[in-house]
């Protein structure tokens, strides 16, 4: 699997990239916009979008659905977990179990959550037990830029993208000059918080080091007993890039998260209990170890026409759950080598072109442990798998009004039967009209987890080795419209995917479970809809809704997938910028998720909607301190993001902040 820094780019700070929710056009700078006019190209619109391909792409040329966060916009509506600055990105659905620090899963456009590649500096995190990334213990602390591609991008990053990909980018060095930046925070549920940050450089190399600490009391997320279950969590991130001649570079990142979230278990026991399927409390808890690290060489020759990227990457993931009698874990490695090598060349006396071509091989080899293999000696030594992937890569941008890439992978598996993936995407600008036209289409695949295929505990979860991979196809068109003079932007995307052999899991009561490939298509359409306008010189509206329409091949709706979405987003900023406002609200609506009691028919329960609404402010006092408050749940809404589990009612959290 690819990273964004495959494609490299040394990553320096961008100011206000794009704006969430958005397309390739969000209101960056509304007034720049208008200044410009859209005919001369405004400068937001070539920002850059990393993870767009294998190397950098301009915004205005990406043909993906996609959708951009900035660390500015995170800084203003003091977002302190990612996985609630993605409740705002249409066609994302997000579950968490209970409060802060339970495991949280990220679904794009009703997909898995293991489908969804998430990459860190360019390095992918999730576990090699689950195949996904648990968003439970991302904090935003030191988040610079949040991109999320919508749609298969296995032809560009390989298997765990097959429904889209979310690249984080942490905050970089300064060249020539040193920031030192901090914040403590204290709120509700006996919450203490707080971060660090140095940034600095000199001509030729730059370096970031940062950490953070969150911990909380936390509250019952069980329905019975009163029980608390809090988190705690320590980060520690770094990076650095040194330009070792004009034309050879080397960069380097490195992440580490220490934490430890309390839970309560499911009540599974046999014969059934009245709280069988349910809840309930006990005094378990999970510890978890991650590390992220990568370093890449990229070689520059003939005035940028060739660029050679080298890479490698190693993950290590140590979790460790204790419960009422039970205990479990797993020790999930990667390690990722790649190679990649891209020529660009001009055309313009046909079509005013220009063209690029990249080639890239990668070799991947995955390991996996059950810390505790007791009930199954044939785990003592762990599992392993290797991957080979050969990838090509096309774009072109014609008469500076066309822009189009296509992408093909073939991976070589040593467990599974090989694949074939391509993509292929377009968009087209219509700059005296302020219109942009894109689409795209292409095809994911997600192998087995080692979970799925080895299981962890005879006669109670038993893996299946004869899984095959999931695969989906998928294609999506839209349009985004600009007008009031430049100061509103609208886009609406229409997209429609079809996953065969999803991998699921029936349970028989008293007797256990095992993967298997469904039969038949599992399919995926909908409407995802953003609108970004500037209503006053300081006070700017945002909106998403997406409509979700989920089914397995038997017709039932997919679960915890709403069919009705949205966000809309207030900011206001006053006395020439000193303070900011805002007002966030989140709509999440009905939907299905498993239930697991024996008393009752059905399978399923349906989950009520609710609204979130979280308000906000901040005020520099001096030209090194802010003040800060916000409050969330304004209207503390009880409510479910995985049944039985209770979420987080209202809460209010004040801060201070430096910067020198």
């Amino acid at each position: 699997m690819s990273s964004i820094s495959r494609g490299a780019l040394r990553a320096r700070p961008v100011a206000a990239v794009l704006g969430a929710g958005m397309g390739a056009a969000m209101i960056a700078a509304p007034g720049e916009a208008r200044a410009q006019g859209f005919e001369e190209e405004p400068t937001q619109l070539r920002r850059i979008v990393v993870s767009a391909g294998r190397t950098p792409v301009a915004a205005e040329a990406v043909g993906r659905a996609h959708t951009v966060i900035t660390g500015e916009e995170l800084e203003t509506t003091q977002q302190r977990y990612v996985a609630d600055a993605l409740r705002k990105v249409p066609g994302l659905a997000v579950s968490r179990t209970g409060g802060n620090g339970g495991m949280t899963q990220i679904r794009i456009r009703g997909s898995e959550a293991n489908h969804v590649l998430v990459l860190i500096d360019g390095v992918e995190v999730a576990a090699t037990s689950s195949g996904e990334f648990d968003f439970g213990g991302l904090q935003v602390a030191d988040i610079e830029r949040i991109e999320v591609l919508r749609g298969p991008q296995s032809a560009i990053y390989g298997s765990n993208a097959s429904s889209g990909v979310i690249a984080i980018t942490t905050k970089g060095g300064i060249r020539n000059d040193l920031e030192i930046t901090g914040r403590a925070e204290t709120g509700t549920d006996k919450t203490v918080a707080g971060n660090v940050g140095v940034r600095g450089g000199g001509e030729r190399f730059d370096i970031a080091v940062s950490g953070a600490w969150r911990q909380n009391e936390g509250f019952n997320i069980s329905q019975f007993g009163s029980e608390k279950d809090g988190d705690r969590n320590a980060t520690l991130n770094g990076r650095f890039n040194w330009d070792i001649t004009e034309a050879l570079s080397l960069d380097l990142s490195a992440r580490y998260v220490d934490r430890k979230s309390d839970t309560d278990d499911q009540d599974s026991a046999w014969p059934p209990t009245p709280t069988e399927g349910l809840v309930i409390d006990t005094p378990g808890y999970n510890a978890t170890k991650e590390f992220y690290s990568g370093v890449g060489l990229s070689w520059s020759l003939f005035d940028d026409r060739l660029v050679q990227k080298a890479r490698a990457e190693y993950t290590g993931l140590e979790r460790r759950g204790f419960n009422t009698g039970s205990m479990n874990g797993n020790d999930d490695r990667r390690l990722h080598l790649s190679y990649q090598a891209t020529v660009t060349a001009a055309t313009p006396d046909f079509l005013d072109a220009e063209h690029s071509l990249t080639g890239a091989i990668e070799w991947e080899r995955e390991h996996y442990k059950n810390a505790f293999p007791a009930y199954d000696p044939s785990q003592v030594p762990g599992k392993q798998r290797d991957l080979t992937s050969y990838v090509a890569e096309y774009r072109g941008a014609f008469l500076d009004a066309l822009f189009f890439s296509a992408g093909l992978r073939y991976d070589r598996n040593d467990q599974f039967k090989d694949t074939l993936t391509y993509s292929a995407s377009a968009a087209y600008l219509l700059r005296e009209t302020g219109t942009r036209f894109h689409a795209s289409v292409g095809t994911g695949v997600t192998n087995p987890t080692f979970s799925e295929q080895f299981g962890f505990i005879p006669a109670t979860f038993t893996g299946n080795p004869n899984l095959q991979p999931e695969k989906n196809f998928a294609w999506d068109i839209g349009i985004e419209q600009r007008f009031w003079d430049g100061r509103a932007v609208a886009d609406v995307t229409y997209f429609n995917e079809r996953l065969e052999d999803e991998i699921w899991t029936p349970w028989v009561p008293g007797v256990g479970s095992s993967p298997a490939n469904m039969a038949g298509i599992s399919r995926r359409q909908g409407i995802e809809v953003s609108l970004g306008v500037e209503l006053l010189a300081d006070l700017y509206a945002k909106g998403t809704y997406t409509y979700l329409d989920a089914t397995e091949p038997t017709g039932l709706q997919e679960v915890r997938r709403p069919r009705h979405s949205g966000s809309l987003s207030l900011t206001y900023a006053f006395h020439d910028g000193r303070g900011n406002l805002f007002l966030d609200t989140i709509f999440n609506g009905r939907m299905k998720d498993n239930e697991f009691i024996s008393a009752t028919p059905q399978t399923r329960v349906t989950l009520s909607e609710y609204f979130l609404v979280n308000v906000g402010g901040d005020y520099k006092v001096s030209d090194n301190f802010t003040v800060y408050g916000r409050v969330e749940n304004l209207l503390d809404q009880r409510y479910q993001e995985v049944y039985s589990y209770n979420s987080q009612g209202l809460t209010a959290y004040a801060g201070i902040k430096a910067s020198f």
